[in-house]
């Protein structure tokens, strides 16, 4: 009989959500099956139906190059986000009452949009910005917007997404993290063993899944890329915006092309996220 329990609750959570998440799911396969006959020429704007491959074949190496680009920003930008994410959690967690604090700015951050972010960003590290004229080196301040590595893009994505991090990683572990590392202070453990044996191995598996959602999110995000980055070369989102808005007509099948790349990159990126989160015994 106890066996049949967790069962039965899962079924009632399934039938529970099941209104909501059916939708979505019928909407998203339509407009992913929308974009795969756009792609493929079976549903033109003008002209008849004919099947092609050449959006797929000719910008092929284009569609690599843009895939590396996004996946290069999203692996950096979630990398940067979950270390400051982490060290922020943990400043929250160690410091009951300045910690309040943090976690009210860092909450603050969230409703902001990326693109008054990414406006900020440009204003503060552009080669004749506001940290350039304060420094006063605006010949000699490094090219972080439009620059080749992406910098300020990254660091856009990096602070941005540090704070939600942050307040998964809190709203996780804040109700055992307490009682654990006094345990630990008082059997002698230092402020950074606290931090690296008790906090951090709580922290994993908030991590790993916040890391999931960021780096799904940096690579199909298009506003900081498209405002702090260069304009060539272009990574996934930017590339499909730019031709699907194309007045020639003929460039929607690569538009649709680049953005089922997008998505394609973006599951696999979940599956092996959340296979790995199902190997390691500690990120369970």
């Amino acid at each position: 009989m106890s066996e049949r329990l967790p069962e039965r609750a899962s079924r009632r959570a399934l039938l529970m959500a099941a209104p909501a998440v059916l939708p979505v799911i019928v909407v998203l396969a339509g407009a992913l099956f929308a974009g795969l006959l756009q792609s493929l020429g079976l549903m033109p704007f003008t002209g008849e139906p004919q099947l092609s491959f050449d959006a797929w074949t000719t910008g092929s190496g284009e569609i690599l190059q843009a895939a590396g680009i996004s996946l290069y920003i999203a692996a950096a930008s979630t990398t940067l986000s979950v270390v400051m994410g982490f060290m922020i959690a943990a400043y929250i967690l160690a410091m009951p009452i300045s910690g309040r604090v943090i976690a009210g700015l860092s909450a603050a951050t969230i409703p902001i949009p990326h693109l008054i972010a990414a406006g900020t960003f440009g204003l503060l590290l552009s080669d004749a910005g506001f940290l350039a004229r304060v420094l006063g080196m605006p010949e000699e301040f490094p090219t972080f917007v439009g620059g080749p590595w992406w910098g300020a893009a990254i660091l856009e994505y990096g602070w941005k997404e540090s704070a939600f991090v942050a307040l998964v990683v809190v709203g996780s572990i804040s109700r055992r993290v307490g009682d654990l590392c006094d345990a630990a202070s008082t059997l002698g453990a230092s402020p950074r063993q606290r931090i690296l044996n008790v906090v951090l191995p709580l922290a994993l598996p908030s991590l790993g899944i916040s890391a999931i959602i960021v780096f799904v999110y940096t690579l199909g995000s298009y506003e900081a890329v498209w405002l702090l980055g260069p304009i060539s070369p272009e990574p996934l989102p930017v590339r499909a915006v730019r031709l699907f808005g194309s007045v020639d007509l003929a460039a929607r099948p690569d538009a649709m092309a680049t953005a089922l790349a997008s998505v394609a990159v973006g599951v696999v990126a979940i599956l092996a996220g959340l296979l790995v989160l199902r190997r390691f015994k500690g990120l369970r």
